[in-house]
């Protein structure tokens, strides 16, 4: 039937279109949202010993998006996790990683330091972080001292390449794309002059920001880019108004100490679905 009204044809041409073009607004709003990623900086250590399994549990147990963790190598070649160069602040240990066997490294205790509850707390393999990850949680791979060859070849057999991004040196990265071109790199911004340089050579699709380079001005020169800012809120500067800061200004990841709380931010502000 024809409508013969001439207000409702006026409505329809007139707001139908506003209608339609703020509900895409609001949907590319949201869908922005969903994917602010939460990373929990070396898995959720606060009550947790850093960089082991009981840590990235309790990531997972909080909602993060990922977790971060440190990959060193032993002097028999194997990919282990420790954020320092060496054993000495988190085990019972003493002696750099590298000088250090797979079985030496094993036989140490990585929880018992940080509180009795952990005692016994192996030093995890990074194959074991991967196998505990998967289809649960993605992994933010620090590259402290590893070879590209050997990451690829384990995030290959551990069925992780979609499902990790990978931080490091912009020569290390370049070797892992060579091995790897479907890997997500991520190099550390600086500054808005070495960022620009690294985007033509790499081509990233996500970028770091630590507090010293979330500048405005490599901000924009990543967002001309299009690609993603995941920036860490750690220190004094992991609380609330820094959350919402980062988020105002671009972040789509935020590397956190509190990985629960800031999942609930998120959830409370609508941010995130309710997972």
């Amino acid at each position: 039937m024809k409508d013969t009204c001439p207000i409702r044809r006026v409505w329809a041409r007139v707001w139908a279109p506003l209608l339609v073009l703020s509900s895409g607004v609001a949907c590319t709003a949201l869908a922005a949202a969903d994917r602010i990623a939460v990373i929990a900086h070396r898995g959720e250590h606060r009550a947790h010993p850093e960089n082991t399994l009981p840590a990235f549990q309790a990531a997972i147990d909080a909602g993060a998006g990922f977790f971060e963790l440190d990959v060193r190598t032993t002097s028999d070649g194997r990919l282990v996790l420790m954020h320092d160069a060496s054993v000495d602040r988190t085990t019972n240990g003493a002696g750099a990683v590298r000088e250090m066997t797979f079985d030496q490294m094993r036989a140490l205790d990585a929880g018992g330091k940080f509180s009795p509850q952990f005692a016994g707390t192996k030093v995890p393999s990074l194959e074991e972080a991967l196998a505990l990850a998967h289809d649960k949680i993605g992994v933010y791979v620090d590259s402290k001292a590893i070879a590209p060859a050997a990451l690829v070849a384990a995030l290959t057999r551990a069925d992780m390449l979609n499902q990790v991004v990978i931080y490091g040196g912009a020569g290390f990265l370049k070797n892992v794309q060579a091995l790897s071109p479907s890997l997500k790199v991520m190099p550390e911004a600086y500054g808005a002059a070495t960022l620009e340089r690294l985007l033509a050579d790499l081509k990233p699709r996500v970028v770091a920001f630590d507090a010293g380079d979330f500048k405005d001005d490599a901000i924009a020169a990543a967002k001309r880019a299009g690609v993603d800012i995941y920036v860490d809120r750690l220190g004094s500067a992991d609380n609330a108004s820094a959350w919402q800061d980062a988020i105002d200004r671009g972040a789509a990841g935020i590397q956190t100490d509190r990985p629960a709380e800031l999942v609930e931010y998120l959830r409370s502000r609508k941010l995130r679905k309710q997972d």
